[in-house]
């Protein structure tokens, strides 16, 4: 599945998509060059909105996502997953966030995410995660400190 981009360009076989959904433009950033250059073809977003767009015309193998996207709301992450298990129940769900309490944890587990990761995460750690989700069975978790 890692690819350098070369390869991955040249490549028969479509590249997997991944979503990245964070509200910090520099944790996009950065995870959308480590996961490009890793293989995968990459999107960001950093609101509800754009969000919604995405997933609605995207299919999507793996979605990374924070829980909370601004001051405001903090329920956003929880019903991204929601909105994603209605539209691509397929895809892989890892929720990367600083706000990682037990209870939220299981929220969001019962809300059908499949890994839940807390911040700060080096990107090496959040591929083996990724990685280990695509190589599993759908009905499979994984639970991560």
């Amino acid at each position: 599945m890692w690819f350098g981009r070369e390869e991955a360009e040249s490549s028969e076989f479509p590249l997997p998509r991944l979503l990245i959904v964070d509200d910090e433009e520099a944790i996009c950033f950065s995870m959308s060059e480590y996961f490009s250059l890793h293989g995968f073809k990459v999107d960001t977003a950093r609101e509800l909105d754009e969000v919604e767009k995405l997933i609605g015309s995207t299919d999507y193998r793996v979605i990374i996502q924070d829980l909370c996207l601004s001051a405001k709301r903090d329920s956003d992450g929880l019903d991204i997953i929601r909105m994603v298990r209605g539209q691509n129940p397929q895809a892989k769900i890892i929720v990367l966030t600083a706000y990682g309490s037990v209870e939220m944890e299981d929220e969001a587990k019962r809300c059908g995410a499949d890994a839940f990761l807390r911040k700060p995460k080096p990107l090496s750690q959040v591929a083996q995660v990724v990685q280990g989700l695509l190589e599993t069975p759908t009905d499979q978790a994984v639970r991560h400190a």
